[in-house]
């Protein structure tokens, strides 16, 4: 039983040395000097339980989710995330992590009332954040 512990042991140990070698997914260069940035509201804002958030890019173009088209990327929205999203992996998709796959550049949110924050991030036809990533400053809004 002890022989076959420590099989079992050195086998999780040997297979996570391989996934840390293993390649990751493909990474795409991020267009010198582009920004992304969220337009309104503004930092800082007091909002309604409905407020209309509006992304602003410079430097690169909008282009849907699975076209790949030199210098353009798509817009994921980060709603009370503390950290960014895991650079080479796709951003998840779940309430914090807001995905807009169709090249959307506004979206109308329903938030609890509260501090929340705000914060946009590029990503190309993968929903895998450029390298180095594109992400705009934070910002909180208060809901009343």
């Amino acid at each position: 039983m002890k022989r076959f512990l420590l099989a079992v042991a050195l086998a999780g140990l040997t297979g996570g040395l391989f996934a840390a070698d293993a390649p990751g997914l493909p990474v795409t260069k991020a267009p010198a000097g582009a920004e992304v940035y969220i337009i309104s509201p503004k930092d800082g804002a007091i909002v309604g339980q409905e407020v209309t958030v509006q992304f602003g890019l410079k430097g690169m173009g909008v282009a849907p989710a699975g076209v790949k088209k030199e210098g353009t990327g798509h817009h994921h929205l980060l709603v009370d995330v503390k950290e960014l999203p895991a650079a080479g992996q796709p951003i998840p998709k779940d309430d914090q992590h807001l995905h807009f796959g169709n090249g959307q550049t506004e979206t109308t949110l329903k938030l609890a009332p509260g501090k929340h924050t705000l914060q946009l991030e590029m990503a190309d036809e993968n929903h895998i954040p450029f390298e180095p990533a594109i992400v705009s400053k934070a910002i909180t809004v208060t809901v009343k």
